[in-house]
């Protein structure tokens, strides 16, 4: 969470907390021109299906963290659902929506979730594979551990059952988790980045997140909210101002998935339709730094926190 710049954290956390931010990393946000960053013009996608391509041979590499997850297993709307609670007294009455990776439910993405209830939010993350995650298939690229596992066939095949049940699923963890208080926010990596764009583009969350996506077209991007369109007023600090869900991209320099012509495509789409976000690149990182690092390697291990 602490990547987050600070108006993704001040959408749905209390007016009196404060926190701090960390340096090192690109941050071109929705204000800032697409020239500073070396935007240049670029045909119409309109004939390209994906702006960020379906997961591929880089969503099988990765390192499996330590530690032991602390949270809890309930079914929601028919889907098993990891529910990681803030600390007693930590409570800041608000929900965080967690959309796995290709990797699914594994160590890495329990204890993240872990960490975001840490700091306060009561944080959610459903298993859409429903116990059928790519590693039990291929745990890296050169496995052949399954001669018979077919990748395009589990990626369709997932994808149809996550678009029909994350809907359901958002709208029934509303309805149980939630209030007429509570702010809802949303983070995916990877295979769960459309889902982010897709609650964006609706009235259910205050601001979401994607880390290294996959599977994002056009319409992902075209679909958010505008800063014309009306907002919401959110008492930020000591400022009021209208308030547009806003998206955060992190993204890698190293990414088959969403190489740099890809990433400033998204970029100008939504800098020409006044959407709200805050864009970040990480230098010498790959696909999937932000969940399955290499902890040992310092430089690894800051760029994902």
């Amino acid at each position: 969470y602490s990547r987050c710049p600070w108006w993704f954290l001040e959408a749905i956390l209390p007016d009196d907390y404060i926190f701090a931010t960390h340096q090192g990393s690109l941050s071109i946000d929705s204000k800032e021109s697409a020239t500073n960053m070396g935007q240049i013009n670029t045909p119409s996608t309109s004939n390209v299906e994906y702006l960020a391509k379906p997961s591929g041979t880089c969503c099988l590499k990765g390192t499996i963290h330590a530690g032991e997850s602390q949270g809890s297993w309930q079914e929601i709307a028919g889907v098993e659902t990891y529910i990681a609670r803030p600390p007693l007294g930590k409570e800041n009455g608000n929900i965080l929506l967690y959309f796995p990776d290709v990797w699914g439910m594994f160590p890495n993405g329990l204890l993240v979730m872990d960490a975001f209830a840490g700091a306060g939010y009561l944080t959610l993350g459903l298993d859409y594979f429903r116990g059928d995650p790519v590693w039990k298939h291929r745990k890296n690229r050169h496995d052949t551990q399954d001669p018979n596992f077919d990748y395009e066939a589990w990626k369709k095949k997932h994808i149809a059952f996550a678009d029909l049940a994350v809907p359901k699923w958002v709208k029934a963890v509303r309805e149980e988790f939630g209030n007429e208080h509570t702010r809802y926010a949303c983070v995916g990596y990877c295979f769960g980045a459309p889902y982010v764009c897709d609650e964006l583009a609706g009235n259910n969350v205050a601001v979401g997140a994607f880390a290294h996506p996959a599977f994002l077209k056009e319409h992902h991007f075209t679909n958010l909210k505008s800063k014309d369109e009306e907002g919401k007023s959110t008492h930020i600090g000591l400022t009021k101002m209208l308030f547009t869900e806003p998206l955060f991209l992190s993204c890698s320099e190293i990414d088959h998935t969403f190489d740099i012509s890809s990433r400033r495509k998204a970029l100008d789409i939504m800098q020409k339709g006044k959407k709200v976000f805050h864009y970040q690149l990480f230098s010498g990182v790959e696909h999937g730094f932000a969940l399955r690092g290499d902890p040992e390697d310092p430089y690894q291990r800051r760029s994902s926190l």
